[in-house]
């Protein structure tokens, strides 16, 4: 046997098996830490709503159910569904009136849109602003983002669910629907609370964020 030909391919054989192991060490704690990230951001988000929830003082349950709440039922939480979607500044557009559950009519202005892909397909949801809440301290840059999707009616509400943003700096911005919440209609009918806007209808499930609360 002639080593002159098959001794070369051997140590390349073994470098790149040395090269792809060291390639998978140094990627692997990248995405453990991202995936570590969205855990971590999640669960503090839940526990930050259980505590809300089982507060009278801030709870917007009935008595009836504060007295036997434990915790809400949220989505296995899922590192697909934190994203970052392209944003689009719409301005010059006008101030409206959000239907809500009641008869109540906020003033709301559209600020802009998300574009993004999920799950193979492209989605754009519109962001908005209230106009009242954003002259109170600490809201100027709040953006409001309600969304129904296809699990809404079955796992999750009927009404769909919410998103809190603030305006970024750039022309993107990371969506985590881990955070999406319910309206507080969905747990006591003395609130009043936005109903999605029809363009804000996604053609996919969202399996993430809190669940509906009563069967």
């Amino acid at each position: 046997m002639r080593w002159g030909n098959a001794f070369p391919l051997f140590l390349y054989k073994k470098n790149m098996k040395r090269i792809v192991a060291l390639c998978l060490f140094l990627i692997t704690p990248i995405v453990w830490s991202q995936e570590a990230v969205v855990e971590q951001t999640a669960q503090a988000f839940q526990a930050d709503l259980n505590t809300e929830f089982a507060n009278p003082a801030e709870s917007p349950l009935t008595a009836e159910d504060l007295k036997v709440f434990t915790a809400l039922d949220f989505y296995p939480i899922d590192a697909k569904y934190r994203l970052e979607a392209v944003f689009v500044r719409t301005p010059n557009e006008k101030i409206f009136k959000m239907k809500t559950s009641t008869t109540r009519a906020p003033e709301y202005v559209k600020y802009g849109e998300l574009r993004f892909v999920l799950d193979g397909k492209a989605c754009q949801l519109n962001l908005y602003q209230n106009i009242e809440l954003v002259k109170k301290e600490g809201f100027a840059d709040y953006l409001f983002l309600p969304f129904f999707d296809l699990s809404c009616g079955k796992e999750s509400y009927i009404g769909g669910r919410y998103l809190d943003l603030r305006i970024p700096k750039g022309d993107t911005i990371i969506i985590d629907f881990n955070k999406a919440y319910n309206p507080y209609c969905a747990y006591n009918h003395k609130y009043s609370c936005p109903i999605v806007p029809l363009e804000n209808n996604l053609d996919l499930a969202i399996l993430a964020g809190v669940k509906k609360f009563h069967d």
